[in-house]
């Protein structure tokens, strides 16, 4: 991997040193992409949302959507008992899906632990299951060789001195309301259990992958860097896992080593993102349907082509897919997901060469109609992704004196490659221009994949 090491050391850390002038770690450009170099090669990963909001079945902000008080909801911890959950079973399906690395919700924005903690009675050793379900989880995982990632929420609805703001449950309007529901609370006890408590999940469980925590909201009533004490949780952070990878939401975007990639949530880039003009590394978190806890009522779920799409297209501009699963109550995997999973890991187990190691093509190449391109620098091949599949005649601009051999990825089937040819094309091609005489009839394939090995 030493050339997409390199590629992607240029293509994304060229003066970030001058972005980010302040730091919180000490680590040369070429350390930082040596450190993401698994991560960039991995490509796709798995996102568990899973807590006590699986019971509701209302989605993961169902306390905040609803304003449940800390009583009403205090039912969901005294049932919680996930008696079905098989850590190994959900990581034999993230890695038959073609996932490489996995994150799961620590403890999310409701306050509630899923490991066993010193700092809180608040934790999944006080409920019926009784047994430290991280634990568990990242046991499991590891044995299959999956990275293992932890996402803790800065945000807590449950603790006695967090602040309320704009996003909690209990909201108000004005300054006065928000004064009134404070003045018992200290936010500066709050940033010292949250201290401890990421110091928990980065001390008990061996190396630990990649943490996400979640997330900053500046402005009025809300929470930034000052809050969370950012600087310093980030410091003890690197010290602790010298190797971690993190998101950027603690609000240390001008910060060298506060943040290792960004996280554009539900949202399709345009264009590889950037900061300054300088490409970045980036993760697109994205759910099977509208939300990311267990949500039994809802049902816009994208379909196999769409998440198939997802994952390709954020390869094609430089980044990783993190796709969700929401486990039910009772530690299962919805129905949904399950075959979800299932379509995307049959494409994977033979189109994966398109993916893994890739990143976006060199310019160059232009990408025909209705198709994603993917570059692999390690090997010197381009992939093209038919999201469309065409007619018999392929057209390839200017790609002539580049290709030396063309086949099908799923089943390393040649391709011939021709010349354009016939009246009207003749007047529209190039003398560089090439042509691939595909057959008629798709292959049974979701998204078809072209292998091009391309000249040295």
């Amino acid at each position: 991997m030493k050339k997409l090491v390199l590629l992607f050391c240029l293509l994304c850390f060229t003066g970030q040193l001058t972005i980010a002038q302040k730091k919180v770690w000490d680590e040369t450009m070429e350390e930082k992409a040596k450190r993401l170099e698994w991560w960039t090669d991995a490509r796709f990963g798995m996102f568990i949302h899973w807590g006590l909001y699986a019971q509701p079945a209302r989605h993961e902000w169902v306390k905040k959507r609803e304003r449940i008080s800390e009583e009403d909801y205090q039912k969901y911890f005294e049932m919680f008992n996930p008696d079905l959950f098989n850590p190994s079973e959900w990581a034999k399906k993230a890695k038959a899906a073609g996932m490489k690395y996995a994150v799961i919700t620590s403890k999310h924005h409701e306050g509630f632990n899923m490991f066993k903690s010193e700092y809180t009675d608040y934790n999944i050793m006080n409920t019926p299951y009784g047994k430290d379900i991280i634990k568990e989880w990242v046991d499991a995982f590891r044995a299959e060789g999956l990275g293992v990632g932890f996402y803790y929420s800065l945000i807590d609805w449950h603790h006695p001195n967090y602040t309320i703001d704009r996003i909690h449950p209990m909201s108000a309007k004005t300054q006065e309301e928000y004064d009134a529901l404070n003045k018992d609370r200290n936010m500066s006890i709050y940033r010292e259990y949250l201290k401890n408590q990421v110091r928990e999940i980065l001390t008990n469980y061996g190396k630990i992958d990649i943490l996400w925590l979640d997330y900053s909201f500046p402005g009025e009533f809300g929470k930034d860097r000052n809050d969370w004490g950012s600087v310093e949780l980030l410091t003890m952070v690197r010290e602790l896992q010298p190797e971690i990878i993190v998101n950027d939401r603690a609000d240390l975007k001008d910060y060298w080593g506060g943040w290792d990639f960004t996280t554009p949530e539900q949202f399709k880039v345009q264009k590889w993102p950037g900061v300054d003009g300088e490409r970045i590394p980036w993760e697109t978190c994205q759910t099977f349907s509208g939300s990311w806890g267990y949500y039994r009522d809802e049902h816009t779920w994208k379909d196999n082509k769409q998440l198939l799409v997802l994952l390709i297209e954020s390869v094609s501009k430089g980044g990783n897919l993190l796709l969700n699963v929401g486990p039910t109550g009772r530690g299962t995997f919805d129905h949904r997901a399950d075959n979800a999973l299932s379509e995307m890991g049959e494409w994977m187990k033979y189109n994966g060469r398109s993916i893994y190691g890739c990143t976006q093509a060199t310019d160059g190449f232009i990408a025909p109609d209705h198709t994603l391109l993917t570059y692999n620098p390690e090997t010197n091949r381009l992939y093209i992704h038919l999201l469309d599949y065409p007619l018999k005649n392929f057209l390839l601009r200017d790609y002539g004196n580049k290709v030396k051999y063309a086949q099908f990825l799923h089943d390393a089937s040649e391709i011939q490659i021709g010349k354009p040819h016939g009246h009207w094309i003749d007047q529209e091609t190039g003398e560089n221009d090439i042509n691939l005489l595909l057959p008629i009839n798709k292959p049974n394939v979701e998204i078809p994949v072209i292998e091009l090995y391309l000249k040295d």
